[in-house]
């Protein structure tokens, strides 16, 4: 006699979750969090809204293990240079910013400004986001490629600032070239 274990889940059960996941991040990237209803979850998923919801007892619920589920953890590159790292996070970051992160993210910044655990998810995902950029600002200071005294965040913002300002204020078009130009703009002016 087989005993069953209660850590198994049932193969219904992960592929409907599956399926509920796939639909939900469609819609955010087609939408962002306004364009995330449980109905259109259901419709797109085949997934009943009463399976939905013992899984997800809130679209909020929902939204927030959706938008959990997305990495935003850049790996911090090693090019030999301070130069070459910063270029290559900054054209990371266009690449995210012209891909699906460019209708979730403004969603998830905006959400955030009236929903406590959507404020803890976009602090998740900036923290996620700056910690490669904090890793290569920290060795190139090691390496005395950078003066100790440079603080992150300056250099940080040196470099996204000129990234959001192309994706959503400019519409210049936000090219791997133009974030090459930006990361070393940010480091000259150091």
């Amino acid at each position: 006699m087989a005993i069953d274990n209660p850590n198994r889940v049932d193969e219904r059960v992960r592929r409907s979750k599956q399926a509920v996941m796939a639909a939900t991040f469609g819609l955010l990237t087609e939408a962002g969090l306004g364009g995330v209803s449980v109905d259109e979850v259901s419709r797109r998923s085949g997934v009943a809204k009463t399976t939905i919801y013992r899984h997800w007892p809130t679209r909020a619920a929902l939204l927030l293990d959706a938008c959990s589920q997305l990495t935003a953890r850049p790996e911090a590159p090693d090019t030999g240079s301070v130069a070459g790292d910063l270029a290559a996070l900054a054209e990371s970051i266009a690449d995210r910013l012209t891909g699906r992160w460019s209708s979730v993210l403004p969603s998830v910044i905006d959400a955030a400004e009236r929903d406590p655990e959507l404020a803890a998810l976009h602090a998740r995902l900036h923290d996620e986001m700056m910690a490669a950029f904090h890793e290569v600002v920290g060795r190139a200071q090691a390496k005395g490629e950078l003066p100790k005294d440079v603080a992150a965040s300056d250099l940080i913002g040196a470099i996204m600032g000129p990234l959001f300002y192309r994706r959503w204020f400019s519409r210049e078009p936000l090219t791997r070239e133009a974030a090459r130009t930006i990361a070393d703009r940010a480091l000259r002016g150091l």
